[in-house]
């Protein structure tokens, strides 16, 4: 067997079994991706002061309810456009939001009297569902509570954002 025969025969044997089996396994894996966005159906995201998440956002049905700045209730429709969910989807995905726990409250037992804020982000999919309860006072591990708090201001933002363009279109 001559040297070029030789290094064919290893190419053929080692190299191309490894590249096949690498795009069977990371084909899967894309394919079975915990969190598509194609398979995403609806956004929940309800805030308020201690148990009472009076402030509410579906965006399933687009109904938006939430206290303004005079305490009033306001109810309105509000739907979010396809690339407002995609901007969350992949800010929730860059801030790693699926690896969030599913409860972050103090550790430390506080005066029933003391009321923070508290928020429950939920996004769900065809057949995967990632809910989080999130305490403002949250006293684990800084960065986890960073994401959460920037993962709740661009969910804000974009309900604002929404509320600004249906305004606009209704006048």
């Amino acid at each position: 067997m001559s040297d070029k025969s030789k290094k064919m025969f290893l190419i053929a044997s080692v190299v191309v079994p490894l590249l096949l089996y690498c795009v069977y396994y990371y084909g899967m894996m894309i394919k079975n991706a915990p969190y598509r966005f194609s398979d995403f159906q609806y956004l929940r995201f309800e805030y308020g002061n201690g148990d009472s998440l009076i402030n509410k956002y579906n965006s399933k049905t687009g109904a938006y309810q939430y206290l303004n700045n005079h305490d009033e209730l306001k109810v309105t429709k509000l739907k979010l456009n396809k690339d407002d969910l995609l901007y969350l989807h992949r800010k929730a995905a860059d801030l790693g939001f699926w690896n969030f726990p599913t409860v972050e409250e103090n550790s430390s037992k506080k005066s029933p009297s003391e009321k923070t804020p508290h928020y429950l982000m939920e996004f769900v999919y065809k057949n995967k569902t990632k809910k989080v309860i999130f305490d403002a006072a949250y006293d684990g591990d800084r960065s986890l509570k960073d994401a959460n708090e920037r993962l709740i201001k661009e969910i804000q933002k974009k309900l604002e954002e929404a509320e600004v363009r249906s305004k606009r279109a209704a006048q």
